[in-house]
């Protein structure tokens, strides 16, 4: 009887240590991969913030379009404009700007039109 227990016992043991080792290579797994795209080296990092600075001067440039409700957020070359203007004209205004500069790869305008009534 307690020769048979030990067996049971180390069946047990051998079980467990199988399911804990998939579950560790399963979560090593979907970590890599949830992460691997999203990286961004200390280098890309300093580009884009130079790139976002450039981009906040040359709309600052600009005779049309003086709005301080417009943040530039760049990553990995592509540019973000978010914020608030009052018209149509000055949100494709601001698009046509941060285009213009240099190294700028593509520009997602998510800049809100708020009519003023």
């Amino acid at each position: 009887m307690n020769n048979k227990s030990e067996n049971i016992g180390n069946g047990l043991k051998v079980i467990g240590v199988i399911v804990c080792l998939g579950a560790l290579t399963l979560t090593a797994g979907l970590t890599g991969c949830a992460s691997g795209s999203n990286r961004q080296s200390a280098s890309q990092r300093l580009d884009d913030n130079s790139l976002a600075e450039q981009v906040r001067e040359a709309l600052s440039a600009d005779r049309e379009y003086k709005f301080n409700d417009v943040q530039v957020v760049a990553y990995k070359g592509d540019v973000e404009l978010k914020g608030f203007v009052v018209t149509r004209a000055q949100k494709e205004s601001a698009g046509k700007v941060a285009r213009s500069v240099g190294n700028v790869q593509r520009i997602e305008n998510n800049i809100t039109v708020k009519e003023l009534n």
